[in-house]
């Protein structure tokens, strides 16, 4: 399995798909980096010569990628965060920070759903058997 930027690329894919499993490289870069060292993207990952993916290497090493990444993505947020900038707040607050639609969706920033007022049924009969014992 070749390895590209610290990341083993999956061997059966072709050369296009594989190096999209990269974090930071998007198929719009493959593409460009597949004509800047003329390799074939029709081409399997596991039938890429070693040449062949040292000229890889040397142009994903001009492209964050990976940890440095992560890391230049992370700094951002935390500068947006502490000049509390409208978008810093939102990060803040755990919500969609360019301008989704809250009300009915959102459920993946938002998290599991709260219902307000209304009980599960095991929660109803704990509650229940609380207040009998109570009662005793």
């Amino acid at each position: 399995m070749p390895r590209l930027a610290g990341v083993p690329v999956p061997e059966n894919k072709t050369v296009k798909i594989a190096l999209t499993h990269v974090y930071g490289i998007g198929s719009k870069n493959v593409v460009k980096m597949l004509e800047t060292t003329k390799i074939d993207g029709n081409k399997r990952a596991k039938e890429l010569t070693s040449e062949e993916i040292v000229k890889l290497q040397k142009v994903i090493s001009t492209i964050p990628t990976e940890g440095v990444l992560r890391k230049i993505i992370s700094e951002n947020i935390k500068r947006l965060k502490q000049i509390n900038s409208y978008r810093g707040s939102r990060h803040n607050n755990r919500l969609p920070a360019r301008g989704q639609r809250t009300r009915s969706n959102a459920r993946t920033k938002r998290g599991k759903r709260l219902t307000i007022g209304a009980m599960k049924k095991e929660a109803m009969q704990k509650k229940q058997a609380a207040d009998k014992e109570k009662n005793k």
